[in-house]
């Protein structure tokens, strides 16, 4: 099983302490928060289910787990609840994914309701080895592919996210506008070593970075971790911040991905 190797190497600071909201028909749901729990270093915020006649299953795992459960077959009950708890993931059923899609929340389905797309054309069994295996891409892909999305919107002005950016398979051969201040790929400028790994030189403004803000910064991915630590400073000078802590690097977040 790759779960709980995964979940006590470095990149599972993907998912512990995420916060993760299950609404399923009861089975799915009690055997999802067991995994999320004590396999994947989930923290269950929030557990229900539609099928009543298994409401005290349910209510005993909730309590396992110290959160409300929520009984009913109201979708509207659930979105209420998705909302108030504003989980880092959801797993339900079809509905629950509609209802992720317009708070912005991945989701992954893990029981009926569903829909034909749910049904993937591959050997995908859900028990044994090769079932943990499955379980964990499919959980797991939605945090991945939501925080990948997200970046991509944070740094769309960086050159290589840049509407008019040549595609990369063809370099720096093509004619690419970049943005002002930035360089192409090609350019000698670009170093080899990822910049984030890099020491900050003091420029201008003298911007530093608080220890707390680098070990934030080492969460995100490698590929886009340079862009990060650019995008952070430009807003630190621009804001005439001389200290980047954590708050600044989730101000620059916030304003580079409006």
């Amino acid at each position: 099983s790759r779960m709980p190797w995964y979940s006590r190497s470095v990149d599972s600071t993907y998912l512990t302490g995420k916060r993760v909201f299950i609404f399923a028909d009861a089975t799915h749901a009690v055997a999802a928060a067991r995994m999320c729990a004590e396999k994947l270093g989930f923290a269950v915020v929030g557990i229900g289910t539609y099928a009543r006649e298994f409401a005290r299953d349910v209510r005993e795992c909730a309590k396992r787990y110290g959160v409300e459960p929520l009984i009913t077959d109201d979708y509207l009950e659930v979105e209420k609840r998705a909302a108030e708890l504003q989980p880092e993931l959801m797993l339900g059923t079809q509905m629950e994914r509609h209802i992720a899609k317009r708070l912005g929340i991945p989701c992954a389905v893990i029981s009926a309701p569903v829909h034909v797309q749910d049904f993937p054309a591959r050997y995908a069994p859900q028990m044994g080895f090769e079932g943990a295996n499955v379980i964990f891409d499919t959980w797991v892909h939605p945090l991945m592919m939501g925080l990948e999305e997200h970046l991509i919107t944070m740094f769309r002005e960086d050159f290589e996210f840049h509407d008019s950016a040549t595609p990369s398979h063809l370099g720096s051969g093509g004619s690419t506008n970049w943005p002002a201040g930035s360089e192409s790929p090609g350019s000698e400028s670009q170093a080899a070593v990822d910049p984030a790994d890099m020491p900050v030189s003091a420029d201008a403004s003298t911007i530093t970075w608080a220890a707390e803000a680098e070990q934030e910064l080492k969460k995100i991915p490698f590929f886009v971790r340079g862009k990060a630590r650019r995008n952070t400073e430009r807003f630190a000078e621009e804001q005439g911040i001389q200290t980047i802590t954590v708050e600044t690097l989730y101000d620059a977040k916030a304003h580079f991905g409006r």
